[in-house]
């Protein structure tokens, strides 16, 4: 199975503060990782910090050695570690964490992410998934909304439009299946993702 890892340099330390010195030493940091690298490694950057994703643990070992050793040779100061991704929780865990193996395990992960997902939900007042579902008529809609609220659904109806927040896309799709069969052709159901905080900041994308 396709695994994914990555080497994580986090090169702000706002702890030990961050002169403006070795602000200008990092700055060709991710150009020099990517001639070391090759182009096995994806290198990206996100201002103060840099990550190189390799899909074996063994790449990413190399590409942390690499990556230490540049850091050492530009006298930066940083943090530098090996994550691997978990499908299931959706994160970035320290690669010594293995994959769960089972189903139980699995089951474990989601329920910790749900958990998460709801308390960012409660935190901030928006969803990051939507069920979107366009009925015939304001009065159904109406209706809809109603019914799914007092489910104790999220439940908003503008116009003919019924939207459903949901904590995670999984949980999205099974109400809009659920919602599908019921509604049957008298009403149109899509999920929509939540896109508002996502950040597009200046990355810079080198090894394509």
């Amino acid at each position: 199975m396709a695994e994914d890892f990555r080497v994580e340099v986090d090169l702000d330390d706002e702890a030990h503060g961050y002169p403006l010195r070795e602000r200008l030493r990092a700055l060709n940091l991710d150009d020099e990782a990517r001639g070391r690298l090759g182009g096995n490694v994806v290198v990206t950057r996100d201002g103060p910090r840099v990550f190189a994703y390799t899909s074996t643990e063994p790449q990413a070992r190399e590409a942390e050695r690499v990556l230490r050793e540049l850091v050492s040779d530009e006298e930066l100061s940083a943090d530098v570690r090996v994550t691997r991704w978990h499908p299931v929780a959706e994160e970035w865990r320290d690669a010594s964490l293995p994959l769960p193996s089972t189903p139980s395990g699995e089951e474990r992960e989601y329920e910790e992410r749900e958990a998460a997902e709801r308390r960012e939900t409660e935190a901030e007042g928006t969803f990051d998934w939507h069920v979107v579902v366009e009925l015939q008529t304001r009065d159904a809609a109406r209706d809809l909304a109603q019914s799914l609220s007092r489910e104790g659904l999220a439940a908003k109806r503008r116009w003919r439009f019924v939207t459903v927040g949901a904590v995670t896309e999984e949980r999205a799709e099974e109400l809009a299946e659920r919602l599908r069969g019921e509604l049957g052709e008298s009403a149109e159901v899509r999920v929509e993702a939540d896109l508002g905080d996502v950040a597009f900041g200046p990355f810079q994308f080198i090894g394509f």
